[in-house]
């Protein structure tokens, strides 16, 4: 038989417990080349460039 609870966990207590587990909206900073939302430290998914250095070819460039 496992280990059981001696008495039962109150809901502020479980809500203290629990306090650091939600999510956080992601860190968005706007492009400096062009102008779009992008994750900070990670290249551009529109244009594709990082730190003035073109880092991969969009898909939507690679089609035309």
């Amino acid at each position: 038989m496992g280990a059981l609870p001696k008495q039962r966990v109150s809901h502020a207590r479980k809500g203290e417990r629990r306090a650091h587990m939600h999510l956080t909206p992601p860190q968005l900073v706007a492009c400096p080349r062009c102008r779009k939302p992008r994750l900070s430290h990670h290249a551009c998914p529109h244009c594709g460039y990082y730190r003035n250095r073109q880092v991969f070819i969009p898909r939507s460039e690679k089609k035309a």
